[in-house]
């Protein structure tokens, strides 16, 4: 009872920490679009598009959290988390056609001249406006996705944070165009496009790594550490792990004594089980135990590992 209250209470933090990202990215993309439409800033349009693209990737975040904390079925045996590294990939995409928009705009503005922008304190007041709170929200999502290890959560924590940066880079735009020098405006477009691409190649490399199962490297060390504390265990190989969204999966086999007991045997696999759940949020283990028979001999191709 205790836990099914607690992954209530984990999914409801997700969600509300989803949900009011998702109205912050309202009201900051709304507000640049405004404001870069009036004054002509391509630095603020391009900041426009990129929070409007936020927008949608924290829509898709908010959805794929509601999803991801659905329990198995017998269509998905190992549950829904994998929508949430599938929502992470959809963000790099729409990161990255962000990109191209603005690298087009900035060349041809920075080749034809024609750059003209009327600042005025309502450019101040949207960008650092801005950075206030995606500085606010990335701090929230990070918090909560650490703590739930939401690779989604992460995603949009990251989508914020650099926000930061190119509204720092657009602020610096803005200061140069006050002594006429529209070019800097142009060019701090490219640096933000920079920046976004960036984050696109960072957030899209752990997307494609999780969704083609790629064993995570941060817990194989841990798990030959949990295992070789067991003096029952001579020895294990088969070592498999994958992700998928906020659980991890994880399976080997283990050699014991031939004369333990069936009882000893899994009470012994119920320890190990125990101890890498405490090392391991969230992960789900499956041991398969075997006599330890000292003249079999294991092919190096099963990855085997010996004290």
């Amino acid at each position: 009872m205790q836990e099914i209250h607690s992954d209530k209470l984990r999914i409801e933090e997700k969600k509300s920490v989803a949900l009011s990202s998702v109205f912050a990215a309202i009201f900051i993309t709304a507000i640049k679009a405004v404001v870069g439409i009036l004054t002509g800033s391509l630095g603020i349009l391009s900041e426009a598009l990129h929070s409007g693209l936020d927008l949608i990737a924290a829509v898709v975040t908010y959805f794929s959290v509601r999803v991801s904390d659905k329990p198995a079925d017998k269509e998905h045996n190992y549950g829904h988390g994998k929508i949430e590294n599938l929502s992470a990939l959809v963000q790099t995409v729409l990161l990255l056609a962000t990109c191209i928009w603005i690298i087009i705009e900035a060349i041809e503005r920075l080749v034809t001249g024609k750059t003209t922008i009327e600042v005025n304190i309502w450019s101040y007041v949207v960008i650092i406006l801005s950075i206030i709170i995606d500085f606010s929200r990335s701090r929230a999502l990070s918090r909560v996705a650490k703590k739930h290890n939401s690779q989604a959560l992460a995603a949009d924590a990251l989508h914020f944070s650099s926000d930061i940066w190119s509204s720092s880079v657009v602020l610096i735009g803005l200061a140069f165009a006050q002594f006429n020098w529209f070019f800097v405006d142009s060019l701090a477009g490219l640096i933000v496009a920079g920046i976004v691409i960036a984050v696109s190649i960072r957030l899209g490399k752990r997307s494609i790594d999780v969704l083609l199962d790629k064993a995570p490297k941060q817990w194989i060390a841990e798990i030959k550490k949990t295992l070789e504390t067991f003096d029952e265990v001579k020895q294990y190989h088969s070592l498999r792990i994958r992700s998928a969204g906020a659980d991890t999966f994880i399976e080997f086999s283990v050699h014991m004594e031939p004369e333990l007991k069936l009882r000893n045997v899994h009470e012994i696999c119920d320890r190990i089980e125990n101890e890498l759940k405490n090392t391991i949020p969230r992960c789900h283990v499956w041991i398969h135990a075997e006599p330890d028979e000292k003249s079999h001999i294991l092919s190096e191709a099963e990855d085997t590992y010996r004290h």
